[in-house]
């Protein structure tokens, strides 16, 4: 029975040996290439007090407050005046660059609105995190809720890059909920080289500290090339359970869903392909879909031109 006994400590030493090594590993001082750190939850729910422009927030299922940036037009035809554009965006962003979108799309009547995910932007929560899958999709279906509490009877989801998932998740919890997606700047598989393997030393911190500090931003967000900018509002530092949270390549819309889809991509994205969108594309169920191309457009710079472009297919789809 002794050396049972030896090998049941030995066995225990090493088990304490690893937990003090993953502990030491889980508060190692990370090493950042982006120099933007963001701002504090703190200063996020000081910034929304102040903010002065036009915005709406509501209130999550859990209790969590979500900022809402709104794009209103001049006037609206009788004919728009329950149709809402919600806009999710990309990873890094908010809803502020999102002007690029918001002003042509209500220039062109149509009343839009920018979520700010739990942890970015204006709205509350931890930041660059969320609890999990299951929440993340809750507080995008608690938009869609919100919105049609406001009136609007049809809601088009406008989705870039990661909000492509979002768009697809929100379609798949709540089809009944809205009336048509705009997926742009997404497929499911980059460009060869885009995604960079990462270096085993961090890959064992980064699972340190999805162990010991799963909500504490170890996970930098950075790809060669990508651009970057001083605005505090952006997050470059997620979580580990935000940054693993979706396995993208298994997204897929509800085999019947009946709505409107456009899918673009630019004739310039550097991240995904024009024929990695087209395969994308392809999976798309149903009749009432289309593909565009967008001239003289990045991932993340689409010209005034392209949104004009989704304008007219709103116009048409929902108007003629």
């Amino acid at each position: 029975m002794k050396w049972f006994k030896k090998i049941i400590y030995v066995f225990l030493a090493l088990l304490g040996l690893i937990f003090l090594f993953g502990l030491v590993l889980a508060f190692w001082p990370a090493t950042h290439r982006v120099t933007n750190e963001g701002i504090t939850r703190q200063e996020a729910a000081t910034l929304r007090q102040q903010y002065e422009s036009p915005h709406q927030l509501f209130t999550a299922s859990d209790g969590e407050t979500l900022f809402l940036r709104v794009w209103n037009p001049d006037s609206i035809e009788p004919r728009k005046r329950d149709i809402a554009v919600l806009i999710f965006h990309g990873f890094t962003a908010y809803s502020g660059p999102y002007d690029m979108a918001g002003i042509p799309f209500s220039e062109g009547g149509y009343t839009t609105f920018g979520l700010d995910y739990r942890g970015h932007g204006l709205s509350g929560g931890n930041r660059g995190d969320s609890p999990g899958k299951k929440r993340w999709i809750g507080d995008l279906t608690d938009a869609i809720k919100y919105l049609r509490s406001q009136g609007y009877a049809r809601i088009v989801v406008l989705g870039h890059s990661l909000g492509v998932a979002a768009a697809m998740c929100t379609a798949d919890s709540v089809p009944q909920e809205i009336s048509g997606l705009v997926l742009l700047s997404g497929a499911y598989e980059s460009r060869p080289g885009i995604n960079k393997p990462i270096p085993l030393f961090q890959q064992v911190r980064i699972l340190a500290s999805a162990l010991f500090r799963p909500a504490y931003q170890s996970v930098e967000y950075y790809r060669e090339g990508m651009h970057m900018t001083a605005d505090s509002l952006f997050t470059y530092h997620y979580t580990p359970r935000f940054f693993t949270m979706l396995d993208v390549k298994k997204l897929r819309l509800p085999e019947d869903l009946n709505i409107p889809v456009l899918v673009g991509v630019g004739d310039r994205d550097e991240l995904f392909s024009v024929e990695k969108v087209q395969e994308f594309y392809d999976l798309i169920p149903g009749n009432k879909k289309q593909l565009i191309v967008m001239k003289n457009t990045t991932h993340a710079e689409i010209p005034r031109e392209s949104w004009e472009k989704i304008v007219q297919w709103l116009d048409q789809t929902y108007l003629d």
